[in-house]
């Protein structure tokens, strides 16, 4: 399963990916937007955006592309490795299995 992470502060890049990693999840993070966003999103399964430290530009757009590729859309205010986890451990509690998720593609918060 593959995760899109949008906002978050750049010094903890290798930490989203390790604790994504650490879920069995695979991790594109975006602290700024680049200038070929939609060619490098792909097609995540799951889409966080971290809206405290992103601007209204990069999180209209991924929202965007999320709904392109029907991605599940979770957005939090905290950037930090603890919410990140959180978010993670609560996006799939029902499914039997991360590699077959039954979530349907929705906008939500859960922090």
């Amino acid at each position: 399963m593959s995760v899109v992470i949008v906002g978050g502060n750049e010094r903890m890049y290798q930490q989203y990916r390790e604790i994504c990693r650490s879920f069995g999840y695979k991790a594109k993070v975006f602290a700024k937007m680049p200038a070929d966003f939609k060619k490098k999103i792909g097609t995540p399964d799951l889409m966080v955006l971290f809206t405290n430290t992103v601007s209204h530009k990069l999180v209209c757009s991924a929202v965007q592309q999320a709904s392109r590729c029907d991605a599940c859309v979770i957005r939090c205010h905290s950037s930090s490795s603890s919410a990140l986890k959180q978010l993670l451990s609560q996006h799939c509690a029902g499914c039997s299995q991360r590699e077959a998720c039954a979530c349907q593609a929705q906008h939500s918060t859960l922090c």
